[in-house]
């Protein structure tokens, strides 16, 4: 099996794609399921985040593996494949490992650094553990993918840059503000991990009096609770936004909360010299609907425009810092994974010895009856051990050929000098607490080759 990841980011497509591809908590399992169901996936994991929709899989070949995600994703997106064309990125075998380590070190987020995607990546994984969909290869690569990004932040200072994206939002919003938010009244809009973050946030910074909102009540004034804000219920958002300053809407609605006709009748309760409402959409699908952006009095900022004008740069060394370690990184599970792919086809290999010792030891005792048990015994030890030290230096020593770049045809050239079968995929690992085959790639995805990568915070 191969490791394929096949996505689409806020560097690659717009908002608009990423909501039409975003995965929903609830369809999380369908997906995965729908993924391993295709003749080419033998394993897969699914990140939907605001700014990435993406798959992990281990794939039994590229061109056939491709074309089963494609054809996946543009049923979850609705369309055509052909639409998707030229909003996706391919990632193969060490371009793939590549891409998800820089992506668990936040180097690859809309802001350089943060920390949030780890939380995300983590998330993924446990959906993919629960749908039983990750096997031992994406079990490796996703328990070392976080291993990686705490590296990254425990020994860089890539932690300096990696404010969130609720950060990076709310320093827009400030500067609406005549640049500080404290004291200007604000309201969270969803209490999930994107609405508490901006509802610590929030309280961090000064800003209140600060409200909470959310379909789930009982969520909302939990969340309230923690930082002395206040719980309303979402029946009385069109008051809520005639009285404050800071609206952040972080939900997991499939259809615009805040509507035209929402804030429009919010507006018309708004003193005019209160000055802007500022609205952070940080929600994929969007919370904001079309339309409001149009309307008099109103500030929105979302994806789309935090991505372009975000600077998303860290310091350079630490930067180059995080980028060697994901390097290093990359390299070692490249040499686990070539060992890993011979080990198979070494045991084959001593099995195939053992069960020509069998046969042989089975016509000698029917040529010589004769033969005492001990000296059978004898026999069979000497034969045993005669085998065992002639495939001693060439197993050992294709171990450590495997190891080295291109060393998968070392373990190919076995099967072939012996004709061993060995098992396409390997035994799933215990997790720690933490159609017809396609041949060819879709129309709609330009050729890709295998051995180059292409081009590729999250919330």
């Amino acid at each position: 099996m191969n490791l394929l990841v096949v996505g689409a980011s806020y560097r690659t497509a717009p908002v608009a794609t990423l909501e039409r591809l975003a995965v929903a908590p609830a369809d999380l399992t369908r997906t995965l399921d729908r993924l391993v169901a295709q003749p080419y996936v033998g394993e897969a994991v699914v990140v939907s985040t605001c700014n990435r929709v993406e798959v992990y899989a281990a794939v039994s070949g590229f061109h056939g593996g491709l074309g089963d995600i494609c054809a996946v994703l543009a049923e979850q997106a609705g369309c055509p494949p052909g639409e998707l064309a030229n909003h996706l990125y391919v990632h193969y075998d060490g371009a793939a490992v590549d891409h998800v380590f820089r992506v668990a070190a936040g180097l690859d987020s809309m802001v350089v650094g943060e920390a949030q995607i780890l939380g995300q990546l983590r998330d993924a994984y446990h959906w993919a553990t629960g749908a039983d969909s990750a096997g031992r290869l994406l079990h490796e690569l996703m328990q070392q993918a976080l291993r990686v990004g705490k590296r990254a932040h425990t020994e860089t200072g890539i932690d300096r840059a990696g404010q969130s994206v609720v950060s990076a939002a709310l320093d827009l919003a400030a500067g609406h503000a005549d640049g500080d938010l404290a004291g200007r009244s604000a309201l969270v809009v969803g209490a999930g991990a994107m609405g508490a973050l901006a509802v610590a946030t929030l309280s961090r910074l000064g800003a209140g009096p600060l409200t909470v909102t959310n379909r789930g009540a009982e969520r909302a004034v939990r969340l309230a609770g923690t930082y002395g804000a206040n719980a309303v219920p979402i029946a009385e958002l069109p008051t809520l936004l005639s009285t404050v300053d800071i609206v952040v809407a972080a939900t997991a609605a499939t259809e615009p909360v805040l509507t035209s006709e929402v804030v429009t009748r919010a507006l018309t309760g708004r003193p005019a010299d209160r000055g802007p409402l500022v609205l952070l959409d940080l929600a994929v699908p969007r919370d904001v609907g079309p339309g409001v952006a149009e309307l008099p009095g109103v500030e929105v900022i979302d994806i789309d425009r935090l991505a372009a004008t975000l600077a998303d740069g860290p310091a350079a060394a630490d930067a180059a810092e995080v980028a060697r370690i994901v390097a290093g990184e990359v390299e070692s599970f490249l040499t686990w994974l070539r060992g890993a792919d011979v080990a198979p086809t070494v045991a084959a290999l001593r099995s195939r010895a053992e069960d020509v010792v069998a046969a042989e030891l089975r016509r000698l005792a029917q040529r010589r009856p004769d033969l005492t048990d001990d000296q059978r015994a004898e026999v069979a030890h000497t034969v045993h051990r005669v085998v065992q030290r002639l495939l001693h230096s060439p197993t050992v020593r294709v171990r450590q050929l495997a190891a080295e770049p291109g060393g998968d045809q070392y373990a190919a050239l076995l099967r072939e000098l012996f004709d061993l079968q060995v098992p396409q995929t390997a035994p799933v690992d215990t997790v720690p607490d933490v159609a017809p085959p396609v041949d060819t790639v879709p129309d709609a995805v330009p050729p890709v080759d295998p051995s180059t990568p292409t081009t590729g915070g999250d919330r």
